[in-house]
């Protein structure tokens, strides 16, 4: 959703037919009939807040695992490489073989496993525990696979909604809020107006609204 700020005086209408809206926007100035009084308007597009569009690729390793809930036992960092390199090596528990790296972080007890063989992280598909043997127990890591995020195609883009016009200049009119939108919204569904049906309509007399329009 990408918010837009509506001012006092001024009224945002959607339209089913985005020609309706071209049309109108096109003319530019309208005569409308508010309360027995003719006030001029414009009609201007709505430009939408600025963003960045972007393609997210994900790349699943073949050959990396990440562990996760490793605990804390008294022992060197350098012993616990060694203790994970020999649990997920064997592949007669459902390991992926030979381990050509290991790469762990005592403080946040998480490790990434690299095994030699491409293919060999297939072996924990749908494996989100492992049994890990150390010290006469067994512990059960948290285990998911290795991603690379890569964004690709990044590009800014300046957003302007094509059934969406702009009202700006109403003039102020001793009559309810409710009222002046009624009378707004009447005077462009006719089609001898230039206008046509209106999906949603927003008013505003006083004070600042806030509208969202959805991609």
């Amino acid at each position: 959703k990408m918010p837009y700020g509506l001012n006092q005086n001024q009224a945002l209408l959607t339209f089913e037919d985005e020609e309706v809206a071209q049309r109108l926007i096109e003319k530019g100035k309208h005569s409308v009939s508010l309360d027995s009084k003719t006030v001029d308007v414009k009609a201007v597009p709505v430009k939408l807040e600025s963003g960045i569009e972007f393609e997210l690729q994900v790349t699943i390793s073949g050959k990396k695992i990440c562990v996760s809930e490793i605990p804390e036992l008294p022992i060197p960092e350098e012993w616990m490489r060694d203790k994970l390199e020999l649990n997920f090596s064997k592949t007669e528990q459902g390991g992926g073989g030979e381990v050509e790296h290991v790469t762990y972080n005592g403080q946040s007890r998480t490790a990434v496993i690299t095994f030699l063989r491409p293919g060999a992280s297939n072996n924990f598909v749908g494996c989100s525990k492992y049994p890990f043997f150390a010290n006469g127990r067994c512990y059960k890591l948290s285990v998911s696979p290795s991603m690379d995020l890569h964004l690709k195609n990044c590009q800014p883009y300046f957003g302007v909604s094509k059934k969406t016009i702009l009202l700006k200049g109403i003039q102020e009119v001793d009559d309810e809020e409710e009222n002046i939108q009624d009378m707004i919204e009447i005077h462009f569904q006719k089609p001898s107006n230039g206008g046509g049906e209106i999906e949603r309509i927003k008013y505003v007399s006083k004070g600042a609204a806030w509208v969202c329009f959805e991609e």
